[in-house]
């Protein structure tokens, strides 16, 4: 993770849940006083984001000394321990949930990720993300996917084009759109298309489209749609695709299987912080 956007995030969400000070905390226990406590695994599955123990905890305090004993992307099994930290009982306790709410997630979306890849079981085709993640924790949300073995789509509007329905609507046409946006585009940036229809499709490739997605179309549409794409030109299908269903799309021949599940839809993986008295 970029170090500099982890601080900055971190700073925010302590800001957030700290306020001016942490009462019940700063009440109980005396400045001086030290403790050590240990994360702990109460479930199974992918780890993410180990870096922000370290890094939160030593925002809060210098004083801080953290031993990690696993590492991301290393699969977890209930009493694992992840992390051990000695320091002010003030730090410990103050950071603990802004950092287990960080780590509970992002190793929620490393275990599904994981599931989907096995899931998929193809040396062709991947499987990558979405931009559906909450506001303020999308660099969490696309690294933790990269964590569970998936790629990342676009993180942004600013840094791909894709030329969704609604644009192709007020743009009169899927030529229109690409036309406009190839004028002004940089050769870095590559241009992105969704398609429903095998017309569709092939008006994409004709207007010269680096990337054809095949929206809410069944494993037997893709494959056809497939066909119709020169190899050149990466094709991507999205939408009603399920961990039940994969397999069957990853038969059809696309490059990507994009999955807004993986992040819209998390299911935190268990993971406790505990003193020790």
């Amino acid at each position: 993770m970029n170090t500099i956007k982890l601080k900055q995030a971190l700073e925010q969400f302590f800001v957030e849940d700290i306020g001016e000070r942490d009462v019940t905390t700063d009440l109980i226990f005396p400045e001086e006083l030290q403790a050590k406590g240990t994360f702990l695994i109460k479930d199974e599955g992918i780890l993410a984001g180990v870096e922000i123990i370290a890094t939160g905890l030593k925002l809060l305090s210098d004083d801080v000394v953290v031993e990690l004993h696993k590492q991301d992307r290393e699969r977890v099994e209930y009493g694992d321990v992840i992390a051990a930290v000695h320091g002010p009982i003030r730090t410990l306790l103050t950071g603990e949930r802004v950092i287990l709410n960080l780590l509970q997630r992002m190793s929620g979306i490393a275990t599904i990720t994981q599931k989907a890849v096995q899931a998929l079981d193809s040396k062709h085709t991947r499987i990558c993300d979405t931009r559906k993640t909450l506001p303020g924790l999308r660099i969490f949300d696309k690294y933790a996917v990269t964590c569970g073995g998936g790629f990342n789509h676009r993180f942004g509007l600013y840094d791909g084009v894709m030329i969704k329905d609604n644009h192709i609507a007020f743009a009169g046409s899927i030529t229109k759109a690409v036309e406009v946006v190839k004028k002004e585009l940089g050769h870095m940036v590559k241009v992105e298309v969704e398609t429903e229809t095998k017309e569709q499709v092939l008006e994409a490739v004709q207007a010269g489209a680096d990337i054809i997605m095949f929206d809410n179309r069944t494993p037997e549409e893709v494959r056809t749609l497939c066909e119709l794409v020169p190899s050149n030109i990466i094709t991507e299908a999205s939408g009603g695709i399920t961990l039940q269903n994969l397999k069957d799309y990853g038969s059809t021949g696309v490059d990507y299987i994009s999955l807004g599940m993986l992040t819209h839809s998390v299911k935190a993986l268990d993971i406790s912080f505990n003193i020790e008295v």
